[in-house]
């Protein structure tokens, strides 16, 4: 699983940097019609996937990431080529209505310049959970990276508001706008300092899904969306 690279930055208002050349692939589309990120062709179709179960803080942005930074580390010594790590794991899931503050948003944007800069996806394709404010809309998300590159922004589409949990208080539910489709997906323009250090100004935001070039496809399914009635593999 090597060579991953985003779809290309429709519609994006500035020229392409030579980075931004460099990840740019076209969209193909999916049976779903969901866009489907490519690959390169891979060595072999066999992967190793680490899960991390992190001993995460609420707001412990500085732990949280070196924690984060180890599993990635620990990920590759075991031959990982995908690590997939727990929900909002950046910031912590307990945060509660810290989750209605942007300094949250904000410091976990910073974390995961930090992450990439730390080599944490160098050679290793990242599952991060995060916040991510779109849109002037919050929303619970898996951010996939690799070779510090943001391949992908998947935001959950069922909240879990039962019980202990009170996730429609903090995040909104995603649905795809009706203009959204694999020939024109949705962008998220990220922070200004991910273009001038990794090269990158936007990313996919939606229902996304990516693909290696021998055809193992890589979804995203978090906790609730498991258990509505159409759960989000059915598509995949």
């Amino acid at each position: 699983m090597s060579g991953f690279r985003r779809a290309a930055s429709v519609g994006s208002p500035y020229p392409a940097s030579p980075v931004e050349q460099s990840l740019n692939n076209n969209v193909n589309v999916s049976q779903t019609n969901r866009p489907i990120i490519t690959t390169s062709p891979p060595a072999s179709s066999l992967i190793t996937v680490a899960t991390c179960n992190l001993n995460q803080w609420a707001l412990d942005f500085d732990g949280n990431c070196k924690r984060i930074l180890k599993s990635c580390a620990i990920a590759k010594e075991q031959g990982a080529t995908y690590r997939l790590g727990p929900e909002l794991e950046i910031c912590g899931y307990g945060c509660e209505d810290h989750f209605l503050e942007n300094d949250t948003f904000d410091h976990c944007w910073e974390s995961l310049a930090l992450l990439l800069e730390g080599g944490a996806t160098d050679g290793l394709l990242c599952d991060f959970g995060m916040p991510v404010l779109h849109a002037g809309v919050r929303y619970n998300c898996r951010v996939l990276c690799y070779d510090r590159a943001i391949l992908l922004i998947r935001p959950k589409t069922a909240m879990a508001d039962n019980g202990n949990y009170r996730e429609g208080r903090y995040f909104t539910a995603y649905s795809s706008p009706a203009n959204s489709d694999a020939n024109c997906p949705e962008m998220h323009l990220l922070p200004s300092n991910f273009h001038t250090q990794f090269g990158q100004r936007d990313v996919p935001f939606g229902l996304y899904y990516i693909q290696s070039g021998d055809g193992t496809t890589i979804g995203c399914e978090s906790c609730e969306e498991l258990w509505t009635p159409h759960a989000s593999h059915i598509d995949l």
